[in-house]
């Protein structure tokens, strides 16, 4: 099992939760992303103990290939690992944006699309995000909203608290909100379409590029009735929140020890732990501490895990089923 050092981002939206979240010391400021797991090229996660400290996800793939990603997932994406896993602390709204699918990617910039999913940490009071279209548009809409500065009355805004969860396929226009602090897994693609910035300026007083005519054969103008992910939640218990091609996401609400039997599934784990602590404890006898904001990789070599709480601990969960 691994984990890696976390890479901080600093953003013009950045806040200060990430840091004391993960319980780090840190100088650097307006910290809007911590990328926890990354094969991004240019943005490597390193491993940051144990007797491979200091090596990159790439090498690590490149060292045990299957063994790591699983068989399947060795030859559908070769050395490329195939999730980014991040933590987000929007102080101010993020840009309204829309990511590629895989098609339209691989056509433009031979880059894989990017479906994501959010699971809401925590929420200030009045915080929001929003996720795709409140009613029917059509492209030219589209394009004349942003013009005239009104897209944000055509998207569907929802106040979030903590345990919200919102899928977003490739396609959807989405914008995450001022007080959210969410844990987002994602396919590894870092092509994102900004719409739309509220005529923000960075430190040097210029105007972000925006792209608007890119996003608009991005878009998938389709209309739901709600963009939110509903489900029960339960104690000492798996609760699947996503499943789709890319990649499936579990959350555990533990207050006693869970056994999470591998056995039968083809793919590496990664293990995000959103609130509390315990401990992981693979079938190879490897075990440790995991607390809150901490990312742990786990091999398709293991045939299960059990996680144990120190009074509670919340686990995201996610792997390529």
């Amino acid at each position: 099992m691994y984990k890696f050092k976390p890479i901080f981002k600093s953003m013009l939206w950045g806040g200060e939760k990430i840091a004391p979240f993960k319980q780090v010391k840190t100088d650097q400021q307006q910290i809007g992303e911590s990328w926890e797991l990354s094969g991004v090229s240019g943005d490597e996660s390193i491993v940051a103990e144990g007797p491979e400290a200091g090596v990159s996800l790439p090498e690590l793939i490149e060292r045990h290939g299957a063994q790591l990603l699983g068989a399947t997932n060795f030859e559908r994406f070769g050395m490329e690992f195939p999730l980014l896993i991040k933590f987000i602390d929007a102080r101010q709204d993020l840009s309204i944006q829309v990511h590629p699918d895989d098609a339209l990617a691989w056509e433009r910039h031979r880059s894989k699309g990017k479906t994501e999913m959010w699971y809401v940490v925590a929420a200030d009071e009045g915080a929001h995000l929003r996720s795709g279209f409140s009613k029917e548009v059509t492209p030219e809409e589209y394009e004349a909203s942003v013009a005239d500065n009104t897209i944000t009355n055509i998207l569907a805004d929802y106040p979030v608290h903590a345990g919200d969860v919102f899928f977003l396929p490739a396609g959807r226009v989405h914008s995450i909100g001022a007080g959210s602090f969410i844990a987002e897994i994602q396919q590894t693609s870092n092509i994102t379409y900004r719409i739309y910035d509220f005529n923000r300026r960075d430190a040097q007083g210029n105007l972000r590029e925006l792209h608007t005519e890119q996003a608009k054969g991005a878009i998938d103008y389709a209309v739901l009735p709600d963009y939110r992910t509903h489900y029960e939640a339960r104690e000492n218990c798996g609760v699947e929140l996503v499943k789709c091609p890319y990649f499936t996401t579990t959350l555990y609400d533990l207050t006693d020890s869970i056994t999470i039997d591998l056995k039968e599934k083809d793919s590496f784990v990664v293990v995000i732990c959103v609130d509390g602590e315990g401990t992981i404890a693979d079938s190879a006898g490897e075990k440790l501490p995991i607390h809150r904001g901490e990312t742990i990789l786990v091999p398709a070599s293991v045939d299960g895990v059990r996680l144990t709480p120190a009074g509670s601990m919340k686990i995201l969960t996610g792997l390529i089923d």
